[in-house]
């Protein structure tokens, strides 16, 4: 009796564990697949360098992560991809099985019969975390999908015993990508080996491959393009090759593809220690683990609506960086050095003009086993390329954006405790890469404004080196370097120089001193003004780093409230040449670019919390939705997603270098996060629902709050944060 009692009550137990564990259900990985997101759709695991997924054909800017919701065909599955990047890249090694005769290029929308490729229906499709399926029309095969770290496993279902075929194309690629040399080899009976060099947005991206089948190669051809090679091996700008099998219906072909930035061995390699087996189904619970085991790092408490929007969010922030690695910790530097037997994981993929904003936050919560590599990783590319990354991609430095944001990030987490590296190498990358002599800095350093009519969008570079200097002079003056900490404490106040006192706009400025006309807040021209990817009433706001400052440049707390209470109604025309990451309009608050992010929680610092929580939620449920347009911008590698994150649990960090978060509205019931520390923090949102957006009062352990803020050492600690929620629009900070 006793025995039945205990099993009864460890099935009970377990049965309560799983249900509670079970976070992967809420995903949908649709959401951001439509409209201007550009989210990557396949299978994939936390911050693995394998993301293996369909490719459409390519129609421009929003399909920058090679596939969008609004597509019907699909020309194969491919091994790398970005997610949410407003440039297109990658998606290298495309496979696609295939019946019949064999095409070696694609499909168009004008001829569906001539080129290879398939259309598919979207009842037929299926995605979850880890894995992805559907139903080639064409040629009635079920592909399906998954992956490890550095492996992708395929799986398909062919429709008759007979012949059938795979090809794989190292000529395709999406955006700016074009191939400079590939090569294949049959290396035996099962397996092909290769490489495919090409220059795109990453100037030098190499990638090796191994491809393992389950079944022995009956045959294969290799191409040219088109022209048939007469070898089993071959190099060239745009190698295929059509691999050809006896296929049964009843029992699938299966492949691996190891990748590598060294070489094919270390490709192979990466499958003898990820996928040694030949189990689909192991693999596909494996990848649903790892997942499991990210999402659960934030248990919260919501509707069903907002736990499919929290938690799809959440395994967005988990797409990069990537491991850009071997299993050996092998990895290619950016100086093109192979770097061999490395003791940390090396990353690739920073985003850092967007990421630094709430990302990189966000991981000094849920990622403290990555965040030391990640630095070091920082460090490394340092060495090799003479500054810090700017927006780094497979071993690339491409300089895209503006500013010195791997800066803050190592600040942050250097003041988080996050110092598992060369602390002293680390301050001086940063102040290294702070004196350079490129891209308006040459001013900088003398102290100086960038002059509006030395370069393009003097206005939006100045911003952002300010808020780099201001981490820099706080590092500085930890390691008690007051020089530099006073030159860069100056560096970080010339923000002042481009405010228009009468104006009230940040506004560029000519050699000659003089504003540069003519001046329209609203107008945008995309690249071409003072502005990066907005307008004048859009960066005005970016001094997160000195918000005190900004309010007595406007003279009085009264004048930057009207202001900014204006940027959420104001209407005008931004022109024909409008950046189109102006989106996710409130008036001219543009949620749908990072530069934004920051500014509704502006409100806080002026004493008047009830808006900072009206707009807040007010974006929270416009701008993110359960829908394939869900997010109204790009997705950016997890900085849309991370500002929804953060939002929801009531806490922002406006400063993403002071380790503070701001308060917000919480739009989840609870949360419960185990910190890093190992301590458990609880928040909970007292009365909380549609209609009670407002704080009436904030407890930390009991405590009332009368600050906006509260640190990251606090949280670390563990306790109870309590936000009481009402109607009314109360001030909080005035008891």
């Amino acid at each position: 009796m006793l025995n039945r009692l205990f099993s009864f009550i460890i099935l009970v137990t377990t049965i309560q564990l799983s249900a509670q564990a079970q976070k992967t259900k809420y995903v949908d990985p649709y959401i951001g697949s439509s409209g201007h997101g550009h989210v990557f759709v396949g299978a994939n695991v936390p911050f693995g360098a394998v993301q293996l997924g369909p490719s459409n054909i390519p129609e421009g800017w929003d399909w920058c992560s090679g596939y969008h919701y609004s597509s019907k065909n699909i020309l194969g599955f491919s091994h790398l991809h970005l997610s949410g990047t407003g440039i297109g890249d990658l998606n290298d090694i495309l496979l696609l099985p295939y019946t019949g005769k064999t095409y070696t290029m694609p499909f168009t929308k004008k001829n569906y019969e001539e080129g290879y490729g398939s259309l598919f229906d979207r009842k037929n499709e299926s995605v979850r975390p880890g894995y992805y399926s559907v139903l080639l029309d064409r040629y009635q095969i079920k592909a399906e999908l998954t992956a490890s770290e550095r492996v992708g496993m395929h799986q398909y279902f062919y429709p008759n015993d007979g012949a059938g075929s795979v090809l794989v194309d190292l000529q395709f690629g999406v955006g700016w990508d074009a191939p400079v040399q590939t090569f294949i080899k049959k290396l035996n009976d099962h397996t092909l080996i290769g490489y495919r060099l090409s220059k795109g947005w990453a100037e030098d991206q190499r990638v090796y491959f191994a491809i393992e089948f389950s079944q022995k190669i009956k045959s294969i051809d290799v191409y040219d393009t088109t022209s048939l090679k007469s070898n089993i091996q071959a190099g060239g700008k745009r190698i295929k090759a059509a691999v050809h099998f006896e296929v049964q219906k009843e029992k699938p072909l299966q492949v691996k593809v190891g990748i590598s930035p060294v070489s094919e061995s270390n490709a192979l390699a990466n499958i003898t220690q990820e996928i040694p087996h030949w189990n689909f189904k192991n693999v596909v619970t494996l990848a649903d683990k790892k997942w499991e085991a990210e999402l659960s790092k934030i248990d919260i408490d919501a509707s069903e609506e907002i736990k499919k929007i929290y938690y799809t969010g959440l395994y967005h922030t988990a797409f990069g960086p990537v491991l850009y690695n071997d299993f050996n910790k092998d990895y290619l530097g950016t100086d093109k050095r192979i770097y061999r037997n490395n003791k940390f994981n090396n990353y690739s993929i920073f985003s850092l003009w967007d990421t630094y904003r709430t990302l990189h936050p966000l991981f000094t919560i849920t990622q403290p086993d990555k965040i030391n590599d990640i630095i070091k990783s920082f460090l490394k590319i340092y060495k090799q390329q003479g500054k810090l990354p700017v927006w780094h991609l497979m071993g690339n430095e491409t300089n895209t954006m503006c500013g010195n944001h791997a800066i803050p990030v190592i600040v942050d987490a250097f003041f988080k405790g996050y110092k598992s590296y060369d602390t002293l190498l680390a301050y001086e990358a940063i102040k290294k890469s702070s004196m350079q002599n490129t891209l308006g800095m040459q001013f900088v350093k003398d102290v100086q404004f960038i002059p509006a009519d030395s370069m393009m969008e003097s206005v939006a570079y100045a911003l952002e080196y300010a808020i780099d200097d201001w981490a820099v002079a706080r590092m500085a003056k930890h390691f008690g370097k007051k020089a530099d900490y006073e030159y860069f404490t100056k560096r970080s106040k010339l923000y002042q120089q481009y405010f228009d006192k009468n104006s009230h706009f940040m506004r560029g400025k000519l050699a000659n001193g003089k504003w540069n006309e003519p001046f329209n807040p609203f107008h945008s021209t995309h690249r071409k003004d003072d502005y990066m990817e907005g307008n004048a009433w859009q960066y005005t706001w970016l001094v997160p780093q000195d918000v005190e400052g900004l309010i007595q440049l406007f003279g009085s707390k009264k004048a930057f409230t009207n202001k900014l209470d204006s940027l959420f109604f104001v209407q005008g025309d931004m022109g024909a040449e409008a950046s189109p990451d102006i989106s996710g309009l409130i008036g001219q608050y543009a949620h749908g670019n990072e530069p934004n992010h920051h500014i509704p929680y502006l409100f806080s610092f002026v004493d008047e919390p009830h808006k900072t929580a009206f707009w807040v939620r007010n974006i929270m449920d416009t701008f993110y939705t359960a829908k394939p347009d869900g997010l109204c911008g790009n997705e950016d590698v997890g900085q849309m997603s991370a500002w929804y994150v953060m939002s929801a649990l009531g806490i922002y960090p406006v400063n993403a270098a002071d380790g503070n978060f701001v308060f917000g509205s919480p739009m989840v019931q609870a949360a419960t996060i185990t910190m890093p520390s190992k301590k458990v923090l609880h928040i909970k949102a007292i009365n909380n629902s549609a209609k009670n957006i407002y704080v009436e009062k904030i407890e930390w352990d009991g405590q009332v709050i009368t600050q906006n803020h509260i640190s990251f050492g606090e949280l670390n600690k563990g306790g109870e944060l309590i936000f009481y929620m009402t109607d009314k629009k109360l001030n909080y900070l005035k008891r």
